[in-house]
């Protein structure tokens, strides 16, 4: 399983229902987590520019893009960004493969 960072911001539409009629958050996002065979981990509210931010383990990059179109084609969404997320490990793992890659790259203003 890999895991994302997935932030949100909701559309008007659904902040205005939303205070008219509180409801649980939570639940329907763990719901729709599962339903791509995840785990919702954590579900906060945010200030900023995000409304919410949620930490989710997915079993691959293909079920979190499609657990994000779902999301985003509900409507209820004015921003919803999902973000790959990789341990210390993987990271680390990564370095050292950039550190061994033998091309070289020159950059576009060189």
């Amino acid at each position: 399983m890999a895991w994302f960072l997935v932030r949100f911001q909701f559309s008007a539409g659904s902040a205005k229902s939303m205070i008219e009629a509180p409801t649980d958050r939570f639940a329907p996002a763990k719901s729709l987590v599962e339903s791509f065979g995840g785990k919702l981990h954590h579900y906060f509210f945010a200030l900023g520019e995000f409304d919410g931010v949620g930490i989710a383990e997915l079993p691959d990059n293909k079920s979190a893009a499609a657990f994000s179109m779902k999301a985003a084609s509900t409507g209820g969404f004015a921003k919803f960004e999902t973000t790959v997320l990789l341990s210390p490990t993987e990271g680390e793992a990564a370095m050292k493969q950039a550190h061994d890659a033998k091309v070289t790259y020159r950059a576009p203003n060189q």
